[in-house]
Order: C-alpha cells, then sequence, then structure tokens
C-alpha cells in the first residue's frame, strides 16, 4: 500500500477501542486514515510520501471542543469573578452590543483557533454572532468546525428578531454546506432568553433538516429557580413539552439535575456538554458526570468561551473535568481518565452529530490527530500513557496536529497562521474596548 501519509508513534490511542497500541502506525490517505497497525508491519507492508517518526509522543484523535464561542477571546480577562447574571448582562452584553461585528468576530476567531489548533483541538462547537465570519476564518485556518446558527429574542449586531436570526443562520449554512471542515447547527442561547415560538420553529427545522440544537440549558440554580418562580416548568421539562429534547439536542452546562432529568435525557438520547471550569469559575454548579454516564448519556466536554474560562484549553479541560467529578460524586473512580478521553474526543464527535467520521482512530475517518510528547520530567515515567495525558501533561507539550490528514502543527509550530498578526489584532480591541469602558464609566 503506498499513502501520503505514515506516522508511528510510541503509544497509539485509538479511543475507539478504548486502549493503548504500543509501537504502532497510523496511514492516512485522502485525508482519511486507512490503517491502524504495528511500526514493524507498516514499515514492511507501507510506503509513504511522508514518514513522520514520534518515538516519543502518544498519538489519538485530535481533542473537539464541543461548546465554544470563539470570538470572546477579545474579551479574555475583561471581567472576572462575577456570578454568571451579573457578568452576563452587565458585561458581556454590553461590549458585544458596542463592538459585535463581522471584523471583531473574525479577529477573535483566528485568535482561538490558533490557541486550539496549538493545544491539540482539531474541532470545535461553535455558538456565536457571525458565523459566516467565524466559518472563513476556520476554512482559512483548516481546522473543523460545527457553526451554530444563534437565535435569541432580543435585537444584537447580528439579527434584529427570532425570523431574523433564523433566516441569517440558514442564509450561511447554505452558503457554506458543501465544505467537509464544516457542519451546522441550530443555536438558540438558553431557555430564559428564547421564547417558545422561536424554539417551536428550531424544533420543526431541527426535524425536517436532522439538524443539531447546541443550547446552554439549566446552567445555574437560578435558571432553573427563576423559571419555576414565574409558574413555569424546570427549563428541560419545558424543552421537553415544546419537543426538543430529542438525540438531536446537545445541552451544555447541565449543572442543576435531579434524577428525572438525567433519565428523561438517557430516555432521549440527548448529549450533555459538560465545562468543568467555566462552571467552576462562574461557581455555576456541578454537573453530575458519574450518574450521566451510569445512564447510558454521551457525555461531551468544552471550554466554554474564553471570557469565561479563561483559555480555551482542552487538555486543562480533561484534567479538571475528572478531577471535579470526583469531588462531585464523592467517589474516586468517577470519570476515569479513559473515560474523560472519550469524552472530549468521540463524546464530542457524537455531540455534533460527527460520530461516524472523527473522534476515533478507526479505519474510514478523517485522519483528525493529535501528537503529544510524554518524554518530559512532568510527564516520566509513563506507567499508563492517558492517565498520563490526562492528569499530567500540558498543552505545551502538543507537538503535532492534523486536519483531514493535514498538518497544521509541526514541532509545535503553527503552519498557515500568522502569530504576529493575530495578536496584534487581539491588542487592538483590547484597547477600543478599554478606551470605551473607561468612557461609558466615568
Amino acid at each position: 500500500m503506498h499513502v501520503q501519509t505514515l506516522i508511528h508513534a510510541r503509544w497509539v490511542l485509538p479511543v475507539a477501542p478504548a486502549g493503548v497500541l504500543e509501537h504502532h502506525a497510523v496511514a492516512i490517505d485522502g485525508g482519511q486514515i486507512q490503517a491502524v497497525l504495528p511500526s514493524a508491519e507498516a514499515r514492511e507492508q507501507i510506503t509513504a510520501n511522508e514518514v513522520v517518526d514520534l518515538n516519543r509522543h502518544a498519538l489519538m484523535p485530535g481533542l473537539v471542543n464541543t461548546h465554544t464561542h470563539a470570538a470572546m477571546t477579545l474579551m479574555r480577562g475583561m471581567a472576572d469573578d462575577l456570578p454568571l447574571q451579573t457578568w452576563l448582562e452587565q458585561h458581556i452584553w454590553p461590549v458585544e452590543g458596542a463592538f459585535a461585528s463581522p471584523e471583531f468576530v473574525q479577529d477573535g476567531a483566528r485568535l482561538a483557533v490558533a490557541e486550539m489548533l496549538a493545544g491539540g483541538t482539531t474541532c470545535f462547537n461553535e455558538m456565536y454572532f457571525f458565523p459566516d465570519a467565524t466559518a472563513r476564518v476556520a476554512l482559512e485556518a483548516g481546522i473543523r468546525a460545527c457553526l451554530g446558527m444563534i437565535v435569541i429574542d432580543f435585537p444584537t449586531p447580528w439579527a434584529q428578531d427570532w425570523h431574523d436570526y433564523i433566516a441569517k443562520g440558514c442564509a450561511v449554512r447554505d452558503e457554506f454546506k458543501r465544505k467537509d471542515l464544516l457542519s451546522f447547527s441550530f443555536a438558540p442561547h438558553a431557555p430564559y432568553s428564547v421564547s417558545d415560538a422561536p424554539l417551536e420553529q428550531v424544533r420543526s427545522l431541527s426535524d425536517e433538516t436532522d439538524t443539531r440544537v447546541h443550547m446552554h440549558v439549566h446552567e445555574t440554580a437560578f435558571e432553573v429557580e427563576q423559571a419555576q418562580a414565574d409558574g413555569g416548568d424546570r427549563p428541560l421539562d419545558r424543552l421537553d413539552r415544546l419537543g426538543l429534547v430529542t438525540p438531536n439536542l446537545s445541552a451544555v452546562h447541565m449543572t442543576q439535575l435531579s434524577d428525572a432529568d438525567i433519565a428523561l435525557c438517557a430516555e432521549r438520547g440527548v448529549s450533555v456538554v459538560h465545562c468543568p471550569e467555566s462552571n467552576m469559575k462562574l461557581a455555576s454548579g456541578q454537573c453530575r458526570t458519574r450518574d450521566l454516564l451510569a445512564a447510558g448519556v454521551n457525555l461531551a466536554i468544552g471550554t466554554d468561551g474564553a471570557a469565561s474560562n479563561n483559555d480555551l484549553d482542552m487538555l486543562g479541560e480533561l484534567r479538571s473535568a475528572a478531577l471535579l467529578a470526583k469531588v462531585t460524586a464523592g467517589d474516586a473512580t468517577a470519570l476515569s481518565a479513559t473515560q474523560a478521553l472519550e469524552a472530549a474526543t468521540l463524546g464530542g464527535a457524537r455531540a455534533m452529530g460527527l460520530g461516524d467520521t472523527i473522534g476515533s482512530l478507526q479505519v474510514g475517518k478523517w485522519a483528525d490527530l493529535t501528537a503529544i510528547d510524554l518524554d518530559t520530567p512532568a510527564t516520566t515515567p509513563v506507567f499508563d500513557p492517558v492517565s498520563t495525558i490526562v492528569y499530567a501533561a500540558s498543552r505545551d507539550q502538543v507537538s503535532d496536529v492534523w486536519v483531514a490528514g493535514q498538518r497544521k502543527l509541526q514541532a509545535g509550530q503553527l503552519q498557515g497562521l500568522d502569530h504576529t498578526a493575530i495578536t496584534r489584532r487581539a491588542q487592538h480591541w483590547r484597547d477600543r474596548i478599554t478606551e470605551h469602558l473607561a468612557t461609558n464609566t466615568t
């Protein structure tokens, strides 16, 4: 067999099936995985245009960041140490109202994509204004993305009412739907910010086109209590009444879960997207990940936006998720390293409707790969590379990244992205936002 690229690694972590393959190789051609086999056999059976030897590395599926607001990198650190509603309503939304634009989103998304690729993320699930700008950045950088078609009740610089949000979102989807790297979801913001009529329309369109729905749900106790105090259902029950609790729903945060909520998600095939660091920073609560997995719910992991995290570091998120699960459940076996790695790869792919094409190192899937150098003082010795990655490795150890077989990070250096220009634009927006805040608070 002759292929474009043959990668040999000290350890290969396919995720599906779970386990560790020592001294194995992955053959790539046409952007897809053609074989996963022992290195000794690969050297005898396969020739390649490019042979990559990663003798100190673990090679695994690219990380899947299943909840982001990419352009919010430009608000990183702007309003820290505040509860969610104060942070959102008094700080984030006003700045977005003043600055959100195609240019703002483009520059913020470029910064986010550079950070994610450098940290081993090969796919992200996006929810933000001007998704067309983010789509162009993703294509330019060669990263995989699922673009959210935002829906919210109030006007923003992107759209004026829910009819406008849906129309504009569908127009963006139609413009980019033939791009292999891009997929789309409906992205109603949250139960408290989207009324019944637009949610019913989202449900109808989702059912008609088999399109995912990506939504913040049960993020805080206040959200749930306020909904009930207003004489309504718990938010998840309301979504169920509206027909949205289906296998197409990716419910983000889910820090306020009853046993009945978990049973409903399991019964309906809902995916839950856990954002541990954002939830901790905003004191939103803890997601019952152990109980969700025990019930058979698909679990994915996301960083949330960099304004509430404050990074897009999926390796850091992996460690936080595994540790927080143990504290939340009072059980040291909750969310094992193997389960956490699956949630951050194949679980995310499933939540985005991409489980058949990415998320594991299997023949026929896209060659979205991340290599991590484990020959460092912080990750030596290696008894179990999965545990080492989850509990000890940092994103600085990510050496190489491929998306659809194309190398996007080589020996720690981003390929095709101008780091200096990206950060210069970010500083430009920091200066503008700082000036705006000073003018409007005096």
